[in-house]
């Protein structure tokens, strides 16, 4: 096995024992750089240079007895929206072309004081306003979409934002973890913002036990982001312990299993089969106001965009892709009213989560109701006949966790006939993190080692 390879995981016990060198390790995942992107195109920038100075400074660290934890030594990219200091930050736009950050983000920073080695940006859709990615190709079939926003993010494996699924939907489509926090768990700061009501930061990893030694890094109270919580982070190390006894999984009767294609269908009812096998208790569940989801969200997010934007869109609308300027345009065409509703349907939204995830410990549910889509695809339809626009379709699934702020985590739970990734998401309860993550662990400590993928 090459050092590039290892989970995040297995390559920090093996940094620790001196079994690996900081330095070996960036190497190798340089090297596998230049041999992959030109196929997948995962980075915007690649800093190579910077990536092999940190490792070697951490390597010299590490020797001196000066060990800062996991991530100390492990190679990172990080999404092109989030600010990494003297380093272009173009947010996949022409609008941001030439753009260099002055500071560091809170990720970055906290990042870096784990003693992260910083690999490069990597493509994100437009401003973070798409769930395709169309400049990156899906790690398993390049003549597919990576998912958005976080597409390269997700086929690199790397950190990104979600706003209405930019993390897991990715991550499902190419067979990783994606973890989307609790709202204001992770600060925002110094990340371009897509709608600030509903944009979230979180960790793109091979493995659960990798996304809990990032949140670990990267949750806690910062006081430049408005939305930062104070409340403690919780303690997100894993044990080996598989036994999920006297857990309450919600398994939707409605909502999520609507307009869902079967092969995703069936892989993850097995998977909750899974659950109820290490222990836990499956209970149905009703999604409440599920009719309002898709309304509440497009409603919060089209007018917040269009404000963030307000001055470009004016000035240069012509330096905007056309899909995302359609969306900007729409946003000043929306009455305030509009706005408020969704405002009052996300309250009562919230409300009535809670009291669903008072009669369960969690919500299991597919990440996204289809596995990748050729890119250019621009719809698809349903067994019924119903034809959905495929960005529509892949938010339709984990928006809800944006609206009310839970905690979301997608992990692969088998593939379609074609060999495409499958990915279930876990929700639970708001800081609810620790409990998402020992469950998606024992859930991928039941199954047979997952290897990369082919592509990539």
């Amino acid at each position: 096995m090459q050092p590039y390879e290892l989970s995040l995981s297995a390559a920090a016990n093996a940094i620790r024992a001196r079994q690996l060198s900081p330095v070996e390790l960036a190497d190798s995942v340089l090297e596998r750089l230049e041999q992959v992107e030109p196929r997948l195109n995962a980075y915007a920038t690649i800093t190579a240079e910077h990536a092999r100075r940190a490792a070697s400074e951490a390597a010299t660290d590490i020797a001196a007895g000066r060990h800062r934890g996991p991530l100390h030594g492990i190679p990172m990219g990080l999404k092109d929206l989030i600010d990494v200091a003297d380093t272009a930050t173009s947010a996949g736009s022409r609008v941001r072309a030439g753009h260099r950050a002055p500071a560091n983000s809170a990720v970055a920073s906290r990042l870096s004081a784990a003693g992260a080695v910083l690999v490069g940006k990597t493509h994100t859709h437009e401003f973070a306003y798409g769930l395709t990615t169309p400049q990156t190709h899906n790690a398993w079939d390049t003549g597919r979409v990576a998912g958005g926003s976080s597409g390269g993010s997700a086929v690199a494996v790397a950190a990104g934002t979600d706003t209405g699924g930019s993390i897991r939907v990715p991550a499902a489509l190419n067979g990783v973890v994606g973890l989307k926090p609790t709202y204001g768990l992770v600060s925002r700061h110094g990340v371009t913002s897509l709608s600030w009501s509903l944009d979230h930061v979180g960790p793109i990893t091979r493995t659960v036990e990798d996304a809990a030694l990032v949140l670990a890094a990267l949750a806690g109270y910062d006081p430049r982001d408005p939305a930062s919580l104070t409340t403690p982070a919780a303690d997100y190390r894993l044990g080996a312990d598989a036994d999920l006894t006297g857990l309450r999984v919600g398994v939707p009767r409605t909502y999520y299993h609507e307009h869902v294609d079967a092969q995703v269908e069936a892989a993850v009812r097995r998977a909750t089969e899974q659950l109820r096998a290490l222990g836990a208790r499956l209970v149905e569940v009703e999604i409440p106001m599920a009719r309002y989801i898709q309304a509440t969200q497009w409603g919060l997010m089209v007018p917040e965009a269009t404000a963030y934007h307000e001055r470009t869109l004016r000035t240069v609308p012509e330096l905007y892709q056309a899909d995302v300027r359609v969306l900007l345009e729409a946003g000043e065409l929306l009455p305030a009213g509009d706005y408020l509703r969704a405002q009052r349907a996300r309250t009562l939204m919230r409300q009535e989560w809670a009291r669903m995830l008072h009669e369960v410990d969690l919500i299991a549910a597919p990440t996204v109701p289809a596995t990748a889509v050729a890119a250019g695809q621009e719809t698809i339809t349903w067994a019924d006949g119903t034809v959905e626009g495929v960005s529509d379709a892949y938010v339709r699934l984990s928006s809800p966790a944006n609206i009310t702020g839970v905690p979301s985590l997608s992990l692969p739970v088998g593939h379609d006939e074609a060999g495409l990734p499958i990915g279930m998401q876990l929700l639970g309860r708001p800081l609810g993190e620790d409990v998402l993550l020992r469950v998606g662990h024992a859930y991928e400590q039941a199954q047979p080692a997952r290897s990369l993928a082919p592509a990539a």
